[in-house]
């Protein structure tokens, strides 16, 4: 259910992205470009992108990496699940697939970061319920009345 992305997979990928209102445009071509590093340059491993698929359909993916410069932490770039079949488990497996693929890579700690906004209250809510922690909070990061919440879980626990 959970593997590696390949080129095969891209076509549904972009359109999972497309279908995302959350996204903003900006945010869309962010993503499609790190799809687009990971299948380029597979010998860096900067951004590993895990898709989840049943029926040969992707149904979500997770992007990770490990964050340079440190011993151990990995940064969670992304994870979303098609709109329609979000709140069915699918966004968990990938957050435990991530933090799984995390330790087998001597990983300590996960961040993942996101929007103060509204809009992003249920993201919010999905790390909290996944024993995430807020480990920091930077006022005004995006724009004005737009914070960057910063969430981690430490991997040995």
């Amino acid at each position: 259910m959970i593997s590696r992305l390949h080129s095969k997979h891209k076509k549904q990928l972009k359109t999972l992205i497309d279908e995302i209102d959350l996204f903003s445009a900006e945010e869309k071509i962010i993503a499609l470009e790190l799809i687009e590093d990971s299948l380029n340059k597979p010998e860096e491993d900067y951004y590993n992108i895990y898709i989840y698929e049943e029926n040969n359909i992707v149904l979500g993916y997770h992007c990770t990496g490990h964050r340079a410069l440190t011993d151990g932490v990995f940064d969670l770039y992304w994870i979303a699940v098609k709109p329609g079949i979000q709140n069915k488990g699918i966004g968990k497996k990938l957050l435990e697939h991530a933090e799984n693929f995390a330790k087998e890579n001597k990983g300590r700690l996960i961040l993942a970061e996101t929007s103060s906004r509204e809009c992003y209250a249920g993201t919010r809510s999905f790390y909290i319920r996944n024993g995430y922690d807020t480990v920091s909070l930077i006022k005004d990061f995006y724009s004005v009345g737009d914070d960057l919440v910063m969430f981690g879980k430490y991997l040995n626990k």
